[in-house]
């Protein structure tokens, strides 16, 4: 089983020809409004990419058709809480060049309290997986109960703050990252060389796999002496706005089912490439089927060993 300790927002999304520059007015060549945050996002992911995933949120009461689309899926949605809190929520903007960005409120996302986790942890077992953003409070407590309670931790420490720097990130078994946030958590230039950036990491998490996402540079994979390279499928993308979660969603379902890395890495970055040729969030995540028929007519992606 994996628990998914994860946020859920309303997304507000706006479609315009460039992002919005200081002091300028701007406006949109269309708006929507989904279901979205990184926790949610990769719930569904999961549950569509034929995992089997419980989802620990928050949300407010007014927002109950959220449910109703994770249900959909396949999420168990059974210990989600609905409060009178409003609901986390975010503004995109997606821009020409299939560029975001986002200003995100967290909402009922850092309502959850010391004995909401404690009732959560009743339901684990040991060897279970735990997945995690940076989106909900209280992390440092859930890893720690995690950990002690025998789960396997996969982290995604997105969107980066400083209060990651401060988790304890060596209990985690996975970690999920994209150039920024390995460059932040190695202390070193966003320009590094992806090389770099490994050892950098390596000598912190030496007992960490290590996930870094690069875009149209594909990903990296390192887990000891193991160092993996599998080049991006080659898209023109609309919308990245998703692409990640979609990501790590396939990517543990694949591992849930003990699929051997190089398969990990390869579902997953077919989702991603999928997901970037729609828009939205949640709406752009592919269905198993879909990466499946999608894979056998691009040409094969080789992973190399480094």
């Amino acid at each position: 089983m994996l628990y998914n300790y994860g946020s859920i927002n309303i997304d507000y999304v706006y479609r315009v020809s460039h992002l919005v520059r200081p002091g300028e007015t701007l406006s949109s060549q269309s708006f929507t409004q989904v279901l979205g945050g990184k926790g949610a996002n990769q719930s569904l992911a999961m549950a569509r990419a034929g995992g089997d995933v419980t989802h620990w949120g928050r949300v407010s009461q007014n927002d109950r058709w959220v449910l109703e689309i994770l249900n959909q899926a396949g999420v168990n949605t059974s210990l989600i809480e609905l409060t009178a809190d409003a609901s986390g929520h975010a503004i995109i903007q997606v821009d020409d060049h299939a560029e975001n960005a986002i200003i995100l409120s967290p909402g009922a996302n850092h309502g959850f309290k010391e004995r909401h986790l404690d009732a959560l942890m009743t339901s684990v077992t040991p060897n279970d997986w735990l997945l995690l953003q940076n989106e909900c409070n209280a992390l440092e407590s859930v890893m720690t109960r995690a950990a002690r309670h025998g789960m396997q931790i996969a982290f995604n420490p997105a969107p980066l703050g400083a209060n990651v720097h401060a988790l304890p990130l060596e209990l985690c078994q996975i970690l999920f990252l994209n150039r920024g946030e390995a460059a932040a958590l190695a202390g070193l230039d966003e320009h590094a060389g992806v090389a770099e950036l490994m050892d950098a990491l390596y000598q912190r998490l030496p007992e960490v796999e290590l996930v870094l996402t690069l875009g149209r540079d594909g990903v990296r994979y390192q887990y000891g002496a193991q160092r993996l390279e599998l080049p991006a499928f080659p898209v023109d993308a609309v919308d990245t706005t998703a692409a990640g979660d979609t990501f790590i969603g396939y990517f543990m379902a694949a591992r849930q089912r003990n699929a051997a890395i190089e398969t990990c890495l390869h579902e997953a970055s077919a989702a991603a490439a999928l997901c970037v040729q729609r828009s939205g969030a949640a709406p752009s995540i592919p269905l198993a089927s879909e990466v499946a028929a999608t894979s056998r007519d691009w040409p094969a992606r080789d992973v190399l060993r480094h």
